[in-house]
């Protein structure tokens, strides 16, 4: 309700200003009620060209036109002062209304009285505080720019990638740590990931404005990662969790110490949305089902192959210039080998992820070298790292599930098979207390075996089937913690290799 209040003062503040500043003009003030028509009649009265009407027309830039257009109304009416006019760039809809009510301020026409001008240190001082407070707007409630950092959603998208990430997409999530510095996430660049760029009171709580759409099966989702809520100070970049640590018992990690994050400053990850709220997920030998029947793989998928050489015949080095040919990422190739399979030291095995493209040029170069490529096919096991955590699940990252993924409004039911899926939802995302005592359920005090879900909750995979950390491994995305969606590459730099990847400009994030 309070967030909902605020929205409406935000449009309806200046246009009660408006109505004000039109009528001190000389301007019948009913034109600041009609849309659209209304901004024709400011431009004019402060005596700006007809350019500004297409600034207004551009997505991004007419917010930057708005609040310069706040700034040219404080002109004309003879209010220089700086910090006048930062809080005319900051509140805008109560700036205006004040102006446009105060009985000592008079409208000068700029066309027979033009504005006074400042020295050159101010307009920079303007030039800064505006910009900054615009691409802070911008990047909170309309998009922003990404780049990924990592092989997860190769190779449908990229390592090096520039992503525009809309935030209106899904809805602008408002922010929950509001004092920070602008333009940063989580750190201070520069500190080495020491020093923390918000400050962690006051904490809003989640909301989120309506959206264009949904969150749709396919969508390259851009969120907070989960289980980043704890984060170790030796893994500042997630890639081992505290959780994986504490799982582990890997005591060197947990001894460095951990910091604790809220939801909006945590490590920013993209994945693709496979499952959607109330649905059923599992996947066999690779192919994921969506309550019982089987969905369409990325065109582009990795999936990792094996194959064996003869280090005699065939060198490592001529098998990484391969793999560099096909475009891996370096991290990719590292990561594939090779690995000594006999005591000869004769025989090297690699793992390779490739997409149906890359597969097909390798078996090209295979057959003429004698090389021979198997499908790597991860079988189950009794693996304590995967969701939900437990012991004797006996699953693999090829092999998973099934899994029930929350919608809201849903009632959970509660035992000792399903409690382990779902009691980091009940008390890390939803922030209610839960105790099991002598086989007993207890959720804020109260004995239950119920929990009513508050939130939508998302599978999401990365593209890269073999080399993603995704929902396999930490469980479901809730949906107070989705950014955005990506919507264009706009360019794309493979940074291993230092250039521009072409055919890579202002194409689809989200093709299938």
């Amino acid at each position: 309700m309070l967030y909902d209040l605020l929205l409406a003062l935000y449009f309806v503040g200046p246009i009660v200003g408006l109505w004000f500043i039109f009528k001190k003009a000389g301007v019948a003030p009913w034109k600041a009620v009609v849309p659209l028509y209304n901004i024709v009649v400011w431009i004019k009265v402060c005596g700006k060209s007809w350019k500004w009407y297409i600034y207004f027309l551009v997505p991004a830039l007419n917010i930057f036109t708005y609040l310069l257009m706040v700034v040219e109304t404080a002109k004309v009416f003879r209010r220089y002062g700086f910090w006048e006019q930062f809080f005319a760039v900051v509140f805008p809809w109560v700036y205006l209304p004040i102006l446009g009510l105060s009985k000592g301020t008079t409208y000068h026409d700029p066309k027979t009285d033009p504005p006074q001008k400042v020295g050159e240190v101010r307009d920079w001082l303007d030039a800064i505080v505006f910009a900054i407070v615009a691409a802070v707007i911008i990047r909170g409630f309309t998009c922003e720019l990404y780049n990924i950092p990592s092989s997860s959603m190769e190779g449908s998208l990229m390592t090096g990638d520039y992503l525009l990430v809309s935030k209106l997409a899904y809805g602008p999530r408002v922010m929950m740590t509001p004092l920070a510095l602008p333009l940063m996430h989580n750190t201070i660049p520069g500190t080495g990931d020491k020093v923390e760029s918000y400050l962690r009171w006051p904490q809003l709580p989640y909301h989120r404005y309506p959206g264009l759409s949904k969150v749709k099966r396919y969508d390259a989702v851009v969120f907070n990662f989960p289980a980043g809520d704890t984060t170790l100070k030796a893994s500042p970049g997630n890639q081992y969790t505290y959780y994986d640590a504490v799982r582990n018992n890997s005591l060197e990690l947990l001894r460095d110490g951990w910091f604790v994050r809220p939801v909006d400053r945590r490590t920013n990850y993209i994945k693709r949305c496979i499952g959607l709220p109330g649905e059923n997920l599992q996947i066999v030998n690779q192919q994921v089902f969506i309550d019982g029947k089987p969905i369409a793989n990325p065109k582009d998928a990795q999936t990792t192959y094996g194959f064996l050489t003869n280090s005699r015949g065939l060198p490592p080095q001529m098998i990484q210039q391969e793999l560099d040919r096909l475009g891996l990422s370096y991290q990719d190739i590292e990561n594939a080998g090779p690995y000594v399979v006999d005591s000869t030291g004769v025989l090297f095995a690699y793992d390779v992820p490739l997409n149906k493209r890359q597969l097909y040029a390798l078996e090209q170069w295979a057959q003429a070298q004698g090389v021979r490529i198997v499908a790597d096919t991860m079988p189950a096991t009794d693996d304590i790292n995967l969701f939900p955590h437990r012991m004797g699940q006996m699953q693999s990252v090829d092999n998973f599930g099934p899994v029930h993924i929350p919608a809201k409004g849903e009632v959970l039911e509660l035992n000792d098979s399903t409690l382990p899926m779902y009691r980091r939802l009940i008390t890390v995302y939803e922030h209610n207390t839960l105790e099991v005592k002598a086989g007993k359920i207890f959720i804020n005090g109260e004995q239950t075996d119920r929990y009513t879900v508050k939130q939508n909750y998302y599978w999401m995979m990365g593209d890269n089937r073999h080399h993603s950390q995704d929902c396999r491994f930490w469980g479901f995305v809730p949906e107070d913690h989705i950014v955005g969606k990506a919507k264009w590459v706009l360019f794309s730099r493979d940074k291993d290799r230092g250039i521009f990847r072409k055919g890579r400009w202002f194409i689809d994030a989200c093709a299938y």
